[in-house]
């Protein structure tokens, strides 16, 4: 599998997922609604029908009354009406009494199943044309029940109401399998519609992460060219190659793999390591390359660096999780260390992860002014000053890994203490 593979894989399922559930949602509704559009033709056909013929019933044309009309005129208009569109139709007056009444032959039996909407004293109050769509409770019939105000200027919904036309039509099996095909249609264009949309918006998305991406590795790996260039500076600086700085780190990042640490946690260990001393870069030369010991004021000039660090780091943005390394590398576990006396837990998990590279490095490593420590040498110095300097539980951690962390670095020349380094920055910041 090829790295576009991999990188493409993931916006596909996600494009996919939600062109999916848009399909899925809009499918539903767009059967429904269509459903509703064709039960609310069959509404508008029954009150356009009822309109025209008792419109011409009436004394003029386009005005309707029913003192202009005797009830065989209005029975004469609902037999016209049901065998066609409705199977049962009745029509009232404006206080709600019956006027006519007509069946066709299932018609009759549909009604002695269904409760009457309005009663003969009590007139009903709608004022809009509306329908119910139900289902006969023993014939299993689908049915749709229409209610149509009558007014008394035909075209004008806002004149009186003059009488109401109510009925029932047994939707037969064509037109039920006519709705449900175009409603089933309607459906599957939306849910196509939705899926094309995706796959057309797929390229355009995967170009848009693709630019993203790389836009942000770019600054990202410019920040990390910097915090390694701010390194080497600070390490030569100080008579230092800048492998320490590489070595701490790459001891460091063990540790907290070894501990499970994971994303910006990891990510700050390792630029924390790398910076750890950055604050020297304030601290006088004469101070800083003086061969001999430090006197009191000197010492208490030198220990500014970790303030001045904290400084430094603290106004670069992406380096700010740097900061506990920086701030808490010289901290003990007994609360000796300085600057602000942190006991135990108080510390950084970071800083104390880094406190234990940083000795075991400094003690195995060839300094100017000193030889490379025997390596159970060195661990007998650390398993000593776990509970007073080191935090128990990472000494714990890091005896068991030691020996192949001395082996590797022992025999390491520069280019493969870089090549350690840049594995676990590339690992852990997705480089």
């Amino acid at each position: 599998m090829t790295l576009f593979d991999k990188f493409n894989r993931h916006p596909a399922y996600r494009i996919a997922l939600v062109s999916i559930l848009l399909a899925s949602l809009a499918s539903p509704l767009a059967w429904w609604r269509a459903k509703a559009a064709a039960e609310e033709t069959i509404v508008t056909l029954a009150a356009d029908e009822a309109k025209r013929l008792l419109g011409l019933s009436g004394s003029r044309p386009g005005v309707f009354s029913y003192t202009d009309v005797n009830r065989q005129q209005v029975q004469a208009v609902a037999d016209a009406i049901v065998g066609g569109l409705l199977d049962v139709v009745t029509i009232y007056d404006a206080q709600g009494r019956e006027l006519a009444k007509s069946m066709s032959h299932p018609g009759t039996m549909i009604a002695l199943e269904l409760p009457r909407e309005s009663s003969r004293h009590t007139p009903p109050r709608y004022t809009q044309s509306h329908y119910k769509s139900l289902q006969s409770p023993y014939t299993n019939l689908w049915l749709l029940r229409v209610f149509v105000p009558q007014y008394q200027f035909a075209d004008d919904p806002r004149s009186p109401i003059v009488g109401y036309l109510e009925g029932i039509r047994i939707m037969p099996q064509w037109q039920q399998n006519q709705i449900w095909h175009n409603s089933l249609l309607m459906a599957l264009l939306v849910g196509i519609a939705s899926l094309v949309c995706g796959a057309v918006l797929y390229p355009v998305v995967v170009s848009l992460i693709a630019e993203n991406s790389r836009k942000t590795h770019e600054v990202l790996e410019s920040n990390i060219s910097m915090m390694e260039a701010l390194g080497r500076t600070i390490a030569k600086r100080d008579s230092d190659t800048g492998l320490h700085n590489y070595r701490v780190a790459w001891i460091a990042a063990r540790i907290g793999e070894e501990m499970r640490l994971q994303g910006s946690a990891m990510q700050s260990l390792i630029a924390g390591s790398f910076l750890h001393d950055v604050g020297k870069i304030a601290i006088p030369d004469a101070i800083l390359l003086k061969p001999g010991p430090l006197t009191d004021s000197e010492m208490a000039i030198m220990r500014t660096h970790v303030a001045q660090g904290e400084s430094i780091v603290g106004d670069i943005g992406w380096l700010a999780g740097a900061n506990a390394v920086v701030a808490g590398h010289h901290e003990k576990w007994n609360g000796t260390g300085y600057p602000r006396g942190l006991v135990g837990e108080q510390i950084p998990i970071t800083a104390r992860i880094f406190a234990v590279a940083d000795v075991f490095d400094a003690l195995c490593s060839r300094r100017p002014y000193k030889k490379p420590m025997e390596f159970s040498a060195a661990m007998e110095i650390l398993q000593r000053d776990a509970g007073i300097h080191f935090d128990p539980n990472i000494i714990n951690i890091f005896v068991p890994i030691a020996p192949a962390l001395y082996e590797r670095l022992h025999h390491a020349n520069e280019r493969d203490v870089r090549g350690l380094m840049e594995e676990r920055i590339k690992r852990h910041f997705g480089v």
